[in-house]
């Protein structure tokens, strides 16, 4: 595990500090704010999502526009992928955030790998990096159209935080464009593996370690009965308080990144999250999730208005945060 002072981020040493710490509350509750209607309601919508932003730094979505039965076709699709015999899955290994890798996550927060394995999609980057119709018949389709569809839902929160900022309507989808070959928004399948009868009884026992994301925007999707994920809502990382999310396919779970962190000089915040391990008597199996990250193109310069962060590429941006969580693989 990095000590505190290896990290040139401040979000890095913010994140080492955090360790497992803190305990759970269940007086504090996600907002849920409806996107039907975008376009007549969209002051009302962006003033809801401000405020979510500003004072808890996630919320879900509801009536986002993505059709249930879409939602579910890529769970299944990411479950058939991840059933694929270990040798396959090796032929597309993660390099530049894109591919797949198991177990080799290590959080700053944890030290340990997270429980896991992922298999991440960043366009433009998937050269050699697809299984095969073969291997996996309808695979790419399906989730190709399932980035889109996310992208356009990210693109429409990202509207509204724009406007706000006083960036112009289109701002954060002129730096997330997907035409460009610096396209670098990223749909991650996840996989957390089923805990082994030998630890059951171990409550420091780390699915997914505490982190924040360095993207601008975080759209997850969860599957029903397959807990675990917990937010960190407010300023205070010096005694955290976890909040549960449980899992309701019905919404798009959101949270504010790194990314649009700087872009609003702290104004919106990008809070931790982090998948516990199940209680004695909860649900032992796998747990599957899908998140797709709004990360702005490689070239597109993140500058803080106010000068709180200095000027920096996204492309370095994200190559410092995943060398943090990568660094002895080399990644």
């Amino acid at each position: 595990m990095h000590a505190a002072n290896d990290y040139t981020l401040e979000e890095l040493r913010k994140e080492a500090r955090l360790g497992q710490a803190g305990t759970e509350t269940l007086a504090r509750t996600v907002p849920v704010i409806d996107l039907s209607d975008f376009e007549a309601r969209r002051a009302e919508i962006t003033d809801q999502l401000w405020r979510a932003a500003v004072e808890v730094g996630f919320f879900q979505l509801r009536n986002h526009g993505i059709p249930l039965a879409q939602v579910r076709h890529a769970f299944a699709m990411s479950e058939r992928f991840f059933a694929l015999p270990q040798a396959v899955k090796a032929q597309y290994p993660l390099r530049r955030n894109a591919g797949w890798e198991s177990l080799t996550q290590v959080r700053p927060s944890a030290g340990v790998p997270d429980q896991k394995e992922s298999y991440q999609i960043t366009r433009p980057r998937m050269a050699g990096l697809y299984p095969s119709e073969d291997e996996l018949p309808g695979f790419v389709d399906t989730m190709l159209a399932f980035e889109q569809a996310s992208w356009q839902v990210g693109m429409q929160v990202l509207s509204c935080f724009a406007e706000r900022l006083g960036l112009g309507r289109d701002f954060f989808t002129q730096a997330h464009h997907p035409a460009s070959d610096t396209y670098q928004c990223t749909l991650r399948l996840l996989h957390y593996y089923a805990i082994p009868e030998s630890v059951q009884d171990r409550l420091d026992y780390v699915r997914g370690g505490a982190h924040t994301d360095f993207n601008c925007l975080t759209l997850l999707y969860q599957r029903e009965g397959q807990g675990g994920l917990q937010v960190c809502p407010g300023k205070d990382y010096d005694a955290p308080e976890w909040t549960p999310v449980p899992p309701d396919e019905g919404l798009i779970t959101c949270n504010i990144g790194d990314m649009l962190m700087r872009w609003s000089d702290d104004r919106l915040l990008s809070n931790f999250h982090r998948v516990r391990n199940p209680l004695p008597g909860e649900y032992m199996g796998p747990r599957f999730s899908i998140a797709f990250f709004c990360q702005a193109n490689t070239d597109v310069v993140i500058e803080s208005p106010e000068g709180k962060y200095p000027p920096i590429t996204a492309g370095d941006y994200v190559a410092e945060r995943m060398k943090a969580n990568y660094a002895s693989h080399g990644r």
